[in-house]
């Protein structure tokens, strides 16, 4: 099977297209799920569907789906491609925005070059991946799979009141066709590596295998409110020195643990909030992680107890509400094997790894087989305008990423 290679330019030129959606008077980028901005990159993302001669659908939840299918293969399952372009507040142009746009390029570049594959080949744009403004994260994959309902996540309140399924109608995204309509039969999802290890260690492609288990937590400590000057230390009921224990004992925890485990403590708020008086409540937010099922359960119940302590030595109460949960995943070792062939066949480097963030593919995996393509971060930084990565190792990924899909659908693949 000929090499054959993506259209440079277009790519590039539409990142950084899509990357100017949503910018404000400081040039901040946020496309927060639901929000104007995410209505005006969605709206940039379905011209470029149509444009391209794809048949474009949207589910309720407001998944997108870019479908190049003919008449030979229309009844059967179809390759899935994609990821997202929501983004968080403040962020870099790269995150999920090139995976979807990659995926539109493959479809382009088989098309102008007569391939015609044996099964229907789909651009997804998932609803909601980040979960900045509604949780859980990666919120319209998951209801894709089946793992909540529709009418669940469509009443799911954002962080500033408002509702996700109003808000889909809102900016003209509360599509008609039910989530689930289409069951791939393979995913892949091409992604910057958003940490360091691809460019640290000199390699060019990352092939996925497995994608690290998550555990959000939103903790609430209710103290007593106090003067600041007045109240002795030891006769305080101080909800912010307790939750500055929490984030002390995960930090030592893990690191005695000597564990790849992490965790982060990524919001909170204290009560009145005023500085002269001791805070009387504080709510913060957990990030837990781990590859292994076993080791995410020990640190989520080393958390649990820490909790009961705090609560005991420092006279307040503590409540837990459990935001999200996903366990690790194994992705198909099949179409690992493919990505690293196609590595080998275009003279890139490639390392097998697990990704340390949440995923779409991690969702999809629940239905079919699945992997995922990596490649550089500059610096490992994402989330962050400074994310970058060279236009080369772009490229290099999205030609990955046609091998990968050429062989899957045109070869009779069938999987590990």
């Amino acid at each position: 099977m000929p090499l054959h290679t993506i259209d440079t330019a277009r790519l590039t030129g539409r990142i950084r297209e899509l990357g100017e959606i949503g910018r404000d008077a400081q040039r901040q980028l946020t496309r927060l799920a639901g929000s104007d901005n995410d209505k005006a990159g969605r709206d940039r993302l379905v011209a470029w569907l149509e444009a391209a001669g794809l048949d474009v659908a949207v589910d309720r939840i407001g998944n997108i789906f870019g479908i190049w299918c003919g008449e030979s293969n229309a009844d059967v399952e179809p390759i899935m491609l994609g990821s997202h372009i929501d983004t968080v507040i403040n962020a870099g142009i790269y995150d999920g925005c090139y995976g979807v746009l990659a995926a539109l390029e493959v479809i382009e570049t088989l098309r102008e070059r007569g391939v015609a594959p044996a099964r229907p080949i789909v651009v997804a744009a998932f609803t909601n991946e980040e979960g900045v403004r509604y949780a859980p994260d990666m919120l319209g994959s998951l209801v894709h799979v089946g793992g909540l309902s529709v009418e669940a996540a469509l009443s799911t309140v954002g962080t500033d009141g408002t509702m996700l399924g109003e808000e889909l109608e809102r900016i003209g995204y509360a599509g008609d066709a039910e989530p689930g309509f289409l069951k791939p039969h393979a995913y892949v999802e091409l992604h910057i590596e958003q940490g360091p290890v691809l460019e640290r260690e000199g390699f060019a492609i990352g092939a996925v295998e497995s994608l690290q288990g998550i555990s959000w937590q939103r903790i609430t400590i209710d103290g007593v409110a106090n003067h600041a000057g007045t109240t002795p230390m030891a006769m305080r009921c101080d909800a912010g020195l307790a939750a500055a224990r929490i984030g002390l004992f995960l930090r030592d925890h893990i690191t005695r643990s000597n564990a790849p485990s992490v965790a982060t403590i990524g919001t909170m708020r204290f009560e009145p909030d005023a500085i002269n008086v001791i805070p009387s409540r504080a709510t913060f937010t957990v990030d837990l992680r781990d590859p292994d099922e076993d080791r995410l359960q020990g640190l989520e119940a080393a958390l649990a107890d820490f909790l009961l302590r705090v609560a005991a030595e420092e006279g307040v109460e503590i409540s837990v509400e459990r935001l999200a949960r996903f366990q690790p995943v194994a992705f198909d070792l099949g179409i690992v094997a493919t990505i690293e062939a196609s590595a080998k066949a275009r003279g890139l480097k490639s390392r097998r790894m697990t990704s340390g963030a949440g995923h779409d593919a991690q969702m999809i995996a629940r239905i079919a087989p699945t992997a995922m393509i990596f490649v550089p971060s500059r610096d490992g930084i994402s989330h962050n305008p400074r994310e970058h990565t060279e236009a080369d190792d772009l490229v290099a990924g999205a030609n990955v990423l046609l091998d990968v899909v050429e062989r899957i659908a045109c070869s009779g693949w069938k999987g590990s």
